[in-house]
């Protein structure tokens, strides 16, 4: 028997994609494309080309495009160098590269 890899609970929007509505992924969320909405993940992974608007729930955040509005981290969140995020943050760990951007009020839980 070959091993396999299962990917399960996990969510995906592409480069290009427009989605706007309320999504929750049991799993991982990875946008490198256009949501507007509420967006509640485990783990949620914005690409370069990605950008996030509206209320987002995470237990850990992974920021190299954008992400903007009410944002609540449960655990760790990280903005890479390309990174850009704007409004109100709620985390109990944050982590900002050199060349991140953070624009708006923080929350330390």
């Amino acid at each position: 028997m070959a091993d396999s890899v299962v990917v399960a609970n996990n969510l995906v929007i592409g480069t290009g994609v427009t989605f706007k509505g309320s999504i929750s992924a049991p799993g991982k969320a990875v946008v490198n494309g256009n949501v507007t909405g509420d967006l509640t993940a485990d783990d949620l992974l914005i690409g370069k080309e990605g950008v996030v608007t509206g209320v987002v729930r995470a237990r850990e955040i992974d920021v190299h495009g954008e992400l903007n509005q009410d944002i609540s981290c449960k655990d760790h969140i990280l903005i890479h160098s390309t990174g850009r995020v704007s409004g109100s943050l709620e985390y109990s760990e944050l982590e900002i590269q050199r060349g991140g951007q953070f624009r708006g009020d923080m929350k330390q839980r």
